[in-house]
């Protein structure tokens, strides 16, 4: 009885140990994502109905993708954001492929700025559910970005909605 509840435990700790680096494929690969990283939105480029920017500072190169018609792969160091609090970003490839080297931010933001409060790859959610789980649907052309006709589920939000959201982005309301 004893072994048989040590072989579990045992089971479990190596379980949790591969669930936990399933997060990321290799370290070596990930970007530096410091707070100061997520601005206000009107700080970032206009892509149709989301915001974009490339913290390696490649923003052309996210651009061309963002403003395509026919999709493509998003380069490393990629930003893109809907609303103020939810954020994506791309690492370098190899980071996680299970993400397309995605990792997905929950923000608290406030007019002195922005923290993170949740980071992650599928584990990271909003009350709508899991941001991986609404990102897989895209077609494999839009790089897990959602938009019109990329294949994701419709938000329950009028567009009107979402730009209220946009505009009241409090970090954009500072003096400078």
């Amino acid at each position: 009885m004893l072994k048989s509840k040590y072989r579990t435990l045992i089971l479990l700790l190596l379980s949790m140990a591969f669930i936990g680096q399933s997060n990321s494929a290799d370290d070596s690969k990930k970007i530096d994502i410091p707070d100061s990283a997520f601005k206000c939105l009107i700080e970032l480029t206009a892509s149709g109905t989301f915001f974009v920017d490339n913290l390696l500072g490649n923003l052309e190169a996210t651009l061309q993708v963002a403003n395509s018609s026919s999709g493509g792969k998003f380069p490393p160091g990629s930003l893109v954001t809907l609303v103020p609090n939810e954020v994506m970003i791309k690492h370098r490839e190899g980071w996680n492929p299970g993400t397309n080297d995605w990792e997905f931010f929950l923000l608290n933001i406030s007019a002195e700025g922005a923290n993170i409060a949740a980071r992650g790859t599928e584990e990271v959610g909003n009350q709508a559910g899991s941001c991986f789980g609404c990102h897989q649907l895209a077609r494999p052309e839009w790089d897990l970005v959602c938009g019109i006709n990329h294949g994701c589920a419709p938000l329950p939000f009028t567009r009107e909605q979402i730009q209220g959201v946009q505009n009241s982005d409090p970090r954009c309301s500072k003096e400078n």
